[in-house]
């Protein structure tokens, strides 16, 4: 396999366009879409920069992330002063924000239970489609020397200083290759992370890579008819690693976070299934829990979808599940 392409397009024929999965289209760049539950939501709320919150700092501290701003949704309720959690989500390779929230639609979780919401976008490689430097693996192609590692770490300390920000509330939520990010993010930042979710994702296939300075709890959601990023691991090939670089499996990365939490390493799987991906039958999905003995703010899941593919068809659970996740593992 080449990269792991994450193709939103409906067709050739109708470009910058996402297919939800009950079969609307949400329009790249518009305010509004119909996305991947069925439901009619916003895909960007509020402006870049902190426009709908007030400012903690103000408005004259330019916008988050500089010359790559970020877009930030800020929910009614917020109230300056009371802190709240953050979610920052990270687009799959070619994909952007826009396309990612359609899909996923976390605007309207942020309204719901109150959290202060960042979308963020990689840049473009020289095939023009966007992508993050996460690990060797996925998706740096070209061999670019951009820095997401530290962009992102950045972002998220300007978020919390023009926001009233829960520290021990920060969390990511990446698709594929802005899986393979958060992976990276929760590796060199875990001072800042409390949790991830990663939806067809994957660690460094060389766990040593990964030196966490302390615990952070991980949720892989993986699909195992997944095509482009596999869940029994795989290989992607890229002008700058022609002959191809490793990825490990879901069991696998959740098996290097169990070790990194200090985990038992025996599996609690007596959660029911879940129901995340709408077009396969029953509760398709299997919970696989290591939550003893961990480090205080260690945690590790693997959700694995029977049949799954790399873009699910979301289920109206799916992301209330994925962020209650979060919900319930901040930093101690």
């Amino acid at each position: 396999m080449r990269y792991p392409r994450l193709l939103l397009a409906c067709a050739a024929s109708v470009p910058l366009l996402a297919c939800s999965s009950n079969g609307g289209v949400a329009q790249h760049g518009s305010a509004t879409g119909t996305g991947g539950h069925g439901a009619t939501g916003t895909a960007s709320s509020s402006s870049t920069g902190g426009t709908g919150g007030g400012g903690d700092a103000g408005m004259d501290a330019g916008p988050i992330g500089g010359d790559r701003p970020v877009d930030i949704h800020v929910p009614a309720t917020y109230k300056p002063g009371t802190p709240v959690p953050l979610v920052l989500m990270l687009h799959g390779y070619s994909a952007n924000a826009d396309l990612e929230e359609a899909y996923l639609q976390i605007t309207a979780q942020s309204d719901k239970l109150g959290f202060v919401y960042a979308r963020a976008n990689g840049t473009f490689d020289k095939s023009g489609e966007r992508f993050w430097n996460a690990t060797d693996a996925c998706c740096n192609l070209d061999g670019s020397n951009v820095d997401d590692s530290g962009y992102l770490s950045s972002v998220i300390s300007e978020i919390e200083a023009q926001y009233s920000i829960d520290p021990k509330r920060v969390y990511l939520f990446g698709h594929s290759n802005g899986a393979f990010m958060s992976y990276r993010m929760a590796c060199d930042h875990a001072d800042q992370i409390a949790a991830i979710v990663s939806l067809a994702g994957a660690m460094w296939e060389d766990p040593s890579k990964c030196k966490p300075s302390q615990p952070v709890s991980i949720l892989e959601i993986h699909g195992t008819a997944d095509t482009e990023i596999a869940y029994d691991g795989g290989i992607i090939m890229g002008p700058a690693y022609p002959t191809g670089n490793a990825y490990p499996s879901a069991p696998t990365t959740v098996a290097d976070w169990v070790t990194f939490d200090d985990c038992s390493a025996t599996p609690d799987t007596t959660s029911p299934p879940l129901d995340l991906d709408s077009t396969l039958p029953g509760d398709e999905t299997t919970v696989t829990k290591y939550a003893t003995g961990c480090k205080a703010g260690g945690h590790a899941e693997l959700w694995t979808i029977m049949g799954g593919m790399h873009i699910p068809n979301l289920s109206m659970a799916f992301t209330p599940d994925a962020i209650q996740f979060l919900y319930d593992h901040p930093r101690p």
